[in-house]
């Protein structure tokens, strides 16, 4: 079975998210996540600030946590599973894996932000600015607890499969090998979402302490959320 079979899984998943057919979700969608990127931001400043870790931190907010340019890399995927028989020989195995988490964070992160959307759009009108208080709300009303806690262990587990795999210099010059490649093939993207991941890295000691860091903060403004707190997303 080729290594790139969860692609193929993960691509149909993306492709049936009602957005794609619906262009005032879609809207709602963007608004959701460039409110929640700014609560992210705001969330992690101090640690974002810190000068190993800014590289990384525009990592997760342009690629972990979905956008429009997610668009054009599902294209991209989709082509690139018709030739996976050349990708696997251009692209290393490992970084294979440590891309397919990505792919699978940058997905799971669309469809639940997706919920978000279509849930502002029942209780509040379409062109209504989306503040903390309309967000809270409907964060209850979803209840999206145990699907917010499993991306946040994935997201640990990314951590760890970056220091695992991505550190080698071995497989980074084999990366770096496979530039021209990719660009003949025109797989771009695919291969820069990847490649991000190597260079964020460069600067840390360790991509999992990093991911924990933020991942610790992301658990207690969830338990906050359903918990019923005061301003549940300051910490």
């Amino acid at each position: 079975m080729s290594k790139l079979a969860a692609l193929d899984q993960l691509l149909e998943q993306y492709q049936q998210l009602s957005y794609h057919s619906d262009p005032v979700l879609e809207k709602r969608l963007h608004e959701a996540q460039d409110w929640l990127k700014q609560r992210i931001q705001k969330t992690h400043q101090e640690m974002f600030s810190k000068p190993e870790y800014q590289l990384m931190a525009k990592y997760f907010i342009n690629r972990l946590y979905g956008g429009p340019e997610f668009d054009e890399l599902s294209l991209q995927i989709e082509r690139l599973l018709k030739y996976a028989h050349k990708a696997e020989k251009i692209i290393p195995e490992n970084a294979i894996k440590t891309g397919l988490k990505s792919v699978g964070l940058a997905v799971l992160a669309m469809r639940l932000d997706e919920q978000v959307a279509a849930q502002l759009l029942k209780n509040y009108p379409t062109d209504q600015p989306i503040d903390d208080e309309m967000m809270l709300q409907t964060l209850i009303r979803l209840d999206q607890k145990d699907a917010r806690l499993e991306q946040l262990n994935l997201l640990d587990d990314l951590g760890t499969a970056l220091d695992k795999y991505m550190r080698s210099f071995i497989m980074h010059t084999a990366f770096k090998m496979c530039k021209g490649t990719a660009a003949k093939y025109k797989f771009e993207l695919m291969y820069d979402f990847i490649g991000e991941g190597f260079v964020a890295m460069k600067p840390m000691k360790s991509a999992a302490k990093f991911i924990q860091e933020f991942t610790a903060k992301e658990r207690t403004i969830v338990e906050n959320v359903h918990a019923g707190k005061t301003n549940p997303f300051e910490i």
